[in-house]
């Protein structure tokens, strides 16, 4: 069994605990080194962005800590409320006085002083629901394609509202962390096969029919052809990255985040963390990143074990999720990948996706120590047969 960390009877898992506190810290010392210029320069206040990014932590903290003191049973129960929220959600933007539009992209709720990026919650209601749905119609799942179809049906209608902000990252993410969710949950493989294929090609197709799309295909292949327009910001992020070599130039040393490489805090942390820190730093913050998803993912099968499918399958969508939005981030930075909008979780300046990784990672967390006390009720079991 695996060590835990009891505080006040709750079981905590060390080395998960320890991997997300230094990413935070990590994620704090970047967003600060990354915007301090810009934030100098536009707001006239050096620790503008940091200031907010510790207000998102505080947030999601306390959210985590929520989620904590809630029993899993209670979200299971909750399916069909977190389906409606998230469709509320992701069709709120489109009010109009609500939505708020920057970069050609409709993706936030002005509220007043806050804005909130409604797909970010939206995508854990649906993993919710989907673990959810997964539980409750394990046979028809598992024998019939229209198991399957029942609960696509509401991921494309969420896909096709996300593509309408547009928001094609998280498309990606949302449509495979949902097969993952569903094949890992019993789906017949030709039935996940099949909606693979769809929904690649439907993807493919959606991305060679948009001018924009296909020009970041294009320049993503050869980002040197279009330097100076297309080509800009992957060719910058790997100026960067280059720069940076084995060790980084340093702390507070990069010379791409003063105002060459755009979304520098946001985006692109990830290439001012390679060129002050170098690939020691990079590699750190991959390793930090792997123990959380391998953590999460290895909860599964053991939850599952324990006659707890709900709680195996959340935490296995979770480390799905957090793995994905990681490596597209990463990709995207290092030029593996086309670029997407879409930040690096617990490191990037974007408040509320601090806010709901954490609160997910509270999720995460209960989950574990619900497994550590039914693995000790089972061990008891156990003991009692063979005296008996």
């Amino acid at each position: 069994m695996n060590q835990s960390l009891g505080l006040k009877g709750f079981n905590l898992d060390p080395t998960l605990f320890s991997a997300v506190i230094a990413l935070l810290v990590l994620g704090s010392i970047m967003v600060s080194s990354a915007s301090i210029t810009l934030a100098d320069s536009e707001m006239g206040e050096p620790h503008y962005y940091l200031i907010r990014h510790f207000g998102a932590i505080a947030i999601g903290c306390l959210g985590a800590i929520a989620a904590v003191a809630i029993p899993t049973e209670v979200w299971l129960r909750l399916n069909g409320v977190f389906l409606f929220t998230a469709m509320a959600l992701l069709a709120s933007v489109f009010l109009p006085g609500f939505g708020l539009t920057a970069n050609g992209s409709t993706r936030w709720l002005d509220l007043g002083p806050l804005t909130l990026q409604p797909s970010e919650p939206a995508r854990v209601c649906l993993l919710l629901y989907l673990s959810s749905y997964v539980v409750r119609h394990q046979k028809e799942l598992g024998t019939t394609m229209l198991g399957f179809l029942k609960p696509m049906v509401f991921i494309t209608l969420a896909c096709m509202l996300l593509l309408a902000e547009p928001d094609f990252g998280a498309t990606v993410v949302l449509t495979a962390t949902s097969l993952g969710l569903l094949f890992v949950g019993g789906a017949r493989l030709r039935d996940f096969l099949l909606f693979l294929l769809t929904a690649t090609t439907t993807l493919s197709v959606l991305a060679l029919n948009s001018g924009e799309r296909l020009q970041r295909l294009t320049t993503f292949l050869d980002p040197w052809a279009d330097v100076e327009r297309g080509g800009y910001q992957l060719a910058q992020s790997l100026i960067a990255i280059g720069r940076g070599d084995w060790l980084g130039v340093g702390l507070g040393g990069s010379v791409q985040k003063l105002f060459y490489l755009p979304e520098a805090h946001t985006d692109f942390v990830f290439a001012v963390m390679a060129e002050e820190f170098g690939v020691m730093g990079a590699t750190l913050t991959i390793v930090l990143f792997g123990i959380i998803v391998f953590k999460a993912i290895a909860m599964g099968p053991r939850a599952s074990a324990l006659g707890m499918p709900f709680q195996g399958l959340v935490s296995t969508g979770i480390g799905l999720t957090l793995g994905l939005q990681a490596f597209i981030n990463m990709g995207v930075n290092t030029g593996l990948l086309p670029t997407k909008g879409l930040t690096l979780p617990l490191i990037s300046y974007g408040r509320t996706s601090i806010v709901v990784t954490l609160i997910t990672l509270g999720l995460l967390a209960r989950i574990y120590h619900e497994v550590v006390i039914e693995a000790r009720k089972a061990a008891v079991r156990e003991a009692g047969k063979s005296r008996a």
